[in-house]
């Protein structure tokens, strides 16, 4: 038993170690310049371990986005209105976006190489399921789930799933994302908020 939780420990060590130098990495590299060769010698692991652990770089990218969105979906689960249960659908969903965008701009580097890992991952055979970009990408699945929902509470005439899809975009665009590293998120919220909002008072369609 003790060799069975000093590995364990070790395990949790290991990836603890290989996501904070991943992190330290993407604040000085671009995605594409990173290897998990670097992730593992940053990491003061083998390499054989971080393909283990991870499989491969998106794997280790999407790893490092669910831990840093962990925080976020913990709040709307459980944490004080308005982000938390417990406040209209139209309040819930303007604070979301903001707690969104604060996630992003803390994690530029981050969505940078999810997005070029998801760009360079091999694409599925022809009789396979083509992957989606909700499919690869847990955490804009949750999201999307998230803010859809909130739209169909409010507005249940409204197309929901596209309007979502189109609100979410904006953090996958290169002008947004020079925005971001320019340090202005609260402008990128308050359009967030105007298009939300519009779309929220927008009259029945005929």
């Amino acid at each position: 038993m003790t060799g069975g939780r000093r590995e364990r420990a070790d395990a949790v060590r290991n990836r603890r170690a290989i996501l904070c130098a991943t992190e330290e990495l993407l604040a000085r590299y671009r995605p594409e310049q990173i290897s998990m060769e670097q992730v593992a010698a940053a990491a003061g692991v083998g390499k054989g371990t971080v393909f283990h652990r991870f499989g491969n770089r998106m794997g280790l990218m999407r790893a490092l986005m669910e831990e840093r969105a962990l925080t976020l979906s913990e709040s709307v689960a459980g944490g004080p209105p308005p982000l938390g249960p417990g406040a209209p659908p139209r309040e819930r969903l303007l604070a979301f976006l903001a707690a969104m965008v604060d996630v992003v701009t803390r994690n530029k580097g981050l969505i940078a190489a999810l997005d070029h890992a998801m760009a360079t991952a091999p694409k599925p055979a022809a009789e396979d399921s083509p992957a989606t970009a909700q499919d690869a990408h847990p955490v804009y699945t949750a999201w999307h789930r998230h803010i859809s929902t909130l739209i169909t509470e409010e507005r249940p005439d409204l197309d929901a799933e596209l309007l979502t899809h189109i609100l979410l975009s904006a953090l996958h665009s290169d002008p947004i994302l020079a925005l971001l590293r320019q340090g202005d998120g609260q402008r990128l919220t308050a359009c967030l908020h105007t298009l939300a909002t519009a779309a929220l008072d927008a009259p029945p369609r005929p």
